[in-house]
């Protein structure tokens, strides 16, 4: 059975990519979970309309698993399932669980985006409770970090409703977003099985598809690279204003404090993390190399410098008409000084850190 993931924050633009696959695919059958007030409704329904509803219990209070749980005790007979993902689901951690199934085929994961909402939702700082978008009780997650995860990982987009004005922006974010995902009329559910190892290596840090160099409009995309390692204190200062000043960012990036460790950098309107990303590859002996996908083995070689290994900044800024040379001159502050480039690792390891404590957390 082919299977395709339609997910996204807005009903409508959801429900209208969903209309369109259920009427060019003969005896396609689409099923949708609403969660509300601790009570959720499985719809089913094909062409000609709903065929059942249901009630099904929250399973651990989590969307995510109930959906999962559903699919897979409640399967229907239908050539392609369309699961209309709840407008907060992300897409990834559904993806990766119903590939692994032997009866499914995932040939689609589309996130579907109305064009009027888009660039001004990712631009908001709301925690998705403090908006109109359905959320689970307890959800602390902000709306824009869930809009962004689902453009993101998704493997086509689609635009819906808004003006001509509206289409033409919320093209140039997405193409600033994810330039390697395409943009379509209606999601193809006909191609071969997805893999969602590859569309995870697309955004994990070490193997990050990162946008280029851009300017469409008053959208701006900056890419900062660098070799030199970044003083901790420096870049914790400057954080607020690299944050604050841009919509959205992420990359990989190297902290003297941390000389082994990758940490990956991940913020959408004002929201930021920072996270332990694993080895540098340079860290690892040669022997353990082959236990890394191909796909970071070719990222640390396009990388490679022969002192300093895979090592490197990559930071990806995007946002309205970024002040392009204040913002690279405020990260080139952060990195160390010249001077401070011989000590080597074993003296920057005694630089205060103040990531340490988001950083080690993670890491328990």
């Amino acid at each position: 059975m082919n299977l395709a993931l339609v997910a996204g924050l807005y009903s409508d633009a959801r429900t209208a990519a969903v209309d369109q696959l259920l009427h060019r695919r003969p005896g396609a059958v689409a099923i949708h979970h609403a969660f509300a007030a601790g009570r959720v409704e499985r719809v089913v329904r094909d062409a000609s309309g709903i065929l059942d509803r249901t009630e099904v219990k929250l399973l651990h209070g989590c969307a995510t698993c109930t959906i999962r749980d559903d699919v897979l005790r409640h399967t229907p007979g239908a050539p392609l399932l369309i699961i209309d993902l709840w407008d907060s689901i992300e897409p990834r951690p559904l993806a990766e669980t119903l590939a692994r199934i032997s009866r499914f085929q995932l040939t689609c994961v589309h996130t579907a985006l109305d064009a009027e909402h888009l660039p001004v939702d990712l631009c908001r700082g709301d925690r998705l409770a403090d908006t109109p978008q359905a959320a689970l009780p307890g959800d602390q997650r902000h709306l824009a970090e869930v809009l962004a995860r689902q453009i993101e990982y998704a493997a086509s987009l689609s635009l819906h409703g808004g003006d001509a004005e509206d289409a033409e922006l919320a093209a140039a974010v997405l193409g600033h977003l994810s330039p390697h995902t395409p943009v379509v009329a209606t999601p193809d559910v006909a191609g071969p099985a997805l893999d969602v190892y590859e569309l995870a290596e697309r955004l994990d840090p070490a193997t990050a598809q990162l946008p280029g160099d851009a300017q469409t409009g008053e959208v701006t995309t900056v890419v900062w690279r660098r070799l030199r390692p970044l003083h901790p204190g420096r870049l914790f200062a400057a954080m607020d204003e690299l944050v604050s000043t841009t919509v959205r960012s992420r990359g990989r990036f190297w902290l003297a404090s941390r000389h082994e460790r990758m940490l990956a950098w991940d913020a959408v309107a004002g929201a930021a993390s920072v996270e332990d990303a694993g080895p540098w590859l340079a860290a690892l002996p040669e022997a353990a190399w082959e236990l890394v996908s191909p796909a970071r083995r070719t990222a640390a070689a396009l990388d490679w410098n022969p002192i300093i290994g895979d090592r490197v900044q990559h930071l990806v800024f995007t946002g309205p008409d970024i002040d392009r040379d204040r913002l690279c001159a405020l990260l080139d502050s952060c990195l160390i000084d010249q001077g401070d480039v011989l000590p080597g690792a074993a003296a920057w390891a005694r630089y205060d850190d103040p990531f340490a404590p988001v950083v080690n957390l993670e890491e328990r």
